[in-house]
């Protein structure tokens, strides 16, 4: 369920030296797990008294939120849902997002939809990722496109109209991540990074006592960084178009649809990296704002000291250009 995003992960954590990381938080060395999960890599950096190893744990957690909520699996609960008209729920997983999908829906007016896959699927970001997008009948699918359409509670899920289709690639990581992140508190681990296609949950403080420190990808020269961010007790997302992209007949196919015309994200926008209190707040908005545009998510954050973000565009004269809320700006160092 992976989402390409235009960002990745600096973590200043790394350069510590064993002596420096076994100086603070009860002489303790910070534990660094890897692996793969989501089509994607995560990373997981923590301080435990127990010294405990627990990527056994983790990749169990993640495969058994992958059987759940993946599109790239036709035998998942999402898959099996796509598929039918009603779904009860097997894992826990499934509501929490369905609950948070239906929150960032309504709040942006429909900017954040994910039944959105219907025109993923036309435009070739589909599961099969088919690079030959054939002409479709856009205004149909639109009519498909609502997540009005999708009624749930606690136990179950339906659609109200067939042809309603899910597609949870533009949250379910950021959730995924904070699942990570309560397993760890669970085990009274309280000082950890988690990192997991991009998405990030920082929560207490590196073994210095300083925040953990990430970074936000230069989109106009990707590879290299724009920014370095300090993070404690926050999470952090981005969305961007300049990565998951492709070229078919002199037409540019985006990743980025928006749910309410049907057509691709062509802005001045760049990237848009959100920062909440958990990741699946984070990850939901970031696509959202996206398609929003700056003038719009300007208005919308007016109202919304809860959440922050960094904003990358291209000015006419394509200059990159940034967009801080006072909320972020004290914790960006632009490099």
């Amino acid at each position: 369920m992976i989402k390409i995003i235009g960002f990745f992960l600096f973590i200043i954590s790394t350069l510590l030296s064993p002596k420096t990381a076994m100086a603070n938080c009860y002489d303790l060395p910070m534990i660094s797990i890897q692996g793969e999960a989501q089509g994607t890599t995560y990373h997981i950096k923590y301080f435990d008294q127990k010294q405990r190893n627990i990527k056994i744990d983790i990749d169990s957690i993640l495969l058994d939120f992958d059987t759940c909520l993946s599109l790239y699996r036709s035998d998942s609960e999402l898959s099996d849902f796509n598929k039918s008209t009603f779904y009860q729920f097997k894992s826990p997983y499934f509501f929490p997002v369905l609950k948070k999908s239906k929150e960032v829906y309504e709040a942006t007016n429909g900017a954040f939809d994910p039944t959105i896959l219907p025109l993923v699927i036309a435009y070739g970001f589909g599961p099969n990722k088919s690079k030959n997008p054939k002409n479709t009948d856009i205004n149909a699918l639109l009519k498909l496109i609502d997540f009005k359409n999708i009624l749930f509670d606690s136990i179950a899920v339906k659609k109200t109209k067939p042809g309603i289709q899910l597609d949870f690639n533009g949250i379910a990581q950021g959730y995924s991540v904070d699942i990570i992140g309560d397993f760890l508190v669970g085990l009274g681990i309280n000082q950890f990074m988690v990192e997991i296609g991009g998405e990030i949950l920082c929560k207490g403080y590196k073994a210095d006592n300083k925040p953990w420190v990430t970074g936000i990808e230069n989109p106009l020269k990707p590879g290299s960084l724009f920014c370095s961010v300090q993070l404690s007790d926050r999470a952090m997302t981005t969305a961007g178009n300049y990565r998951n992209h492709f070229e078919k007949d002199g037409q540019v196919f985006n990743h980025i649809i928006n749910p309410k015309t049907g057509s691709m994200e062509q802005s001045s926008l760049l990237s848009v990296t959100v920062f909440a209190s958990d990741a699946i707040t984070a990850d939901g908005y970031d696509t959202a704002f996206f398609v929003m545009g700056l003038e719009e998510t300007k208005r919308f954050l007016s109202e919304r000291k809860d959440i922050d973000v960094c904003i990358l565009y291209s000015d006419d004269d394509g200059k990159l250009n940034t967009y801080l809320t006072d909320g972020i700006k004290n914790l960006i160092k632009v490099l």
